[in-house]
């Protein structure tokens, strides 16, 4: 099971920007877990989303449990095997 869950939405209004969105429910932990696995995700996406990303789409990255003591390698992979599975559909 993924570290996070990454939802993609075409805007379909012309704009070519990514836009990237970050959630952690309180289900993963207390402020100071869910803002931690937030700096993971924002980081991720700083690094992958300039190259990788869809552009004109909206890109949600909604953490999981499974993500908080995950290696950052690895959430990086994984994110980059989401962003090249959405950009075939």
């Amino acid at each position: 099971m993924p570290g996070f869950v990454l939802l993609v939405r075409p805007r379909g209004d012309g704009d070519e920007t990514i836009r990237v969105g970050f959630t952690v429910t309180k289900k993963i932990g207390n402020a100071v877990v869910r803002n931690r696995m937030k700096r993971r995700l924002r980081a991720l996406a700083r690094e992958l989303m300039p190259s990788d990303g869809i552009g004109g789409a909206d890109h949600v990255l909604i953490g999981r449990q499974s993500g908080i003591e995950r290696p950052y390698s690895l959430l990086r992979d994984e994110l980059a095997k989401a962003l090249a599975k959405a950009r075939r559909r």
